[in-house]
């Protein structure tokens, strides 16, 4: 028997489609585009037009006039500054609350598990609830705890939603937030090495020395994490104001969401509501982007200096 007939023939190899680790990815990223991208593009084209949904059979193109009309109304800038104090004031108040309850609960004391617990209750209250409980338990002028608190100290009850509604949809916020950033701020400061901070401390830096050329720097990644999160979460701020204020008195308080609210929900108007929408998206990107450059200058100009 000759050598050839002793070979085995090799097994014949079955061509088939087989998947590619980038084809398992398509069905995400098309779900992605179908929930997200195709809803904006229609809320572009909405903006063009001008659309009463109690006029269905009338969508005239209009191009820019509704952005127009958004943007040189002085009402209508009002409700964008509302947005933008709203949106800056919030965040301020909770980065620096958080990084404040962080730094303390990063030491050790007893009944810390408990108290880090409670203060994380209040992020767990839904919007709604939290403006409601705000706005009759502690803000009202007859019977909350804040007058209370005035006719005990022999003070005048005052109307906080009605003398001071912005710094009261702040307060609201904060406090339902401030955990939040406590939280993540705490978690970055629990990973930093316990020697940089014994070497500084050896060396005789003071505690404002310790946090500016040690913490914060440390803290670079969390702070962003938390500005771009919070930032995006305050731009669409509605629930707080709808339980409390409904954008009043007047439209102290009226901001981009609770004005989308309005024109779409209340006066029919999707053109100009789909562009305010816009606005809003563009908005959040623009806020969003420099913020974080402006906190990613600063911490990295504390670390070299």
């Amino acid at each position: 028997m000759t050598a050839r007939a002793l070979e085995t023939p090799a097994p014949t190899q079955r061509r088939g489609f087989r998947f590619s680790p980038s084809m398992l990815v398509w069905p995400a990223v098309i779900y992605l585009i179908l929930t997200t991208q195709a809803p904006f593009f229609m809320t572009l084209y909405y903006s063009f037009i001008r659309w009463n949904i109690q006029i269905p059979g009338e969508r005239p193109f209009v191009g820019f006039d509704n952005y127009a009309g958004l943007l040189t109304d002085p009402q209508n800038l009002s409700v964008l500054f509302n947005t933008l104090v709203l949106t800056v004031g919030t965040l301020v108040a909770t980065v620096v609350l958080g990084a404040i309850l962080a730094l303390l609960l990063h030491r050790p004391f007893p009944g810390r598990p408990l108290m880090r617990t409670l203060l994380m209750s209040s992020f767990l209250v839904m919007p709604v609830v939290t403006a409601v409980v705000w706005k009759n338990l502690l803000l009202n002028p007859v019977f909350g705890f804040f007058s209370w608190i005035s006719q005990a100290l022999k003070l005048a009850p005052v109307d906080y939603l009605a003398n001071y509604p912005m710094a009261s949809v702040i307060t609201m916020v904060a406090w339902e937030w401030t955990p939040f950033a406590m939280l993540i701020l705490l978690t970055s400061l629990q990973s930093l090495p316990d020697d940089q901070i014994e070497a500084a401390r050896l060396d005789g830096v003071t505690p404002f020395q310790e946090f500016r050329y040690i913490v914060l720097p440390f803290w670079r990644q969390a702070l962003e994490v938390v500005i771009l999160l919070e930032t995006i979460a305050f731009l669409q701020v509605y629930g707080e104001i709808y339980a409390s204020t409904s954008g009043g008195p007047g439209i102290a308080t009226t901001n981009l969401p609770f004005f989308i609210y309005q024109k779409g929900l209340v006066e029919f108007n999707v053109g100009v509501a789909s562009a305010a929408g816009v606005i809003a998206v563009v908005l959040t990107n623009i806020l969003a982007v420099f913020l974080l450059r402006m906190i990613s200058n600063n911490t990295a100009s504390g670390g070299h200096s």
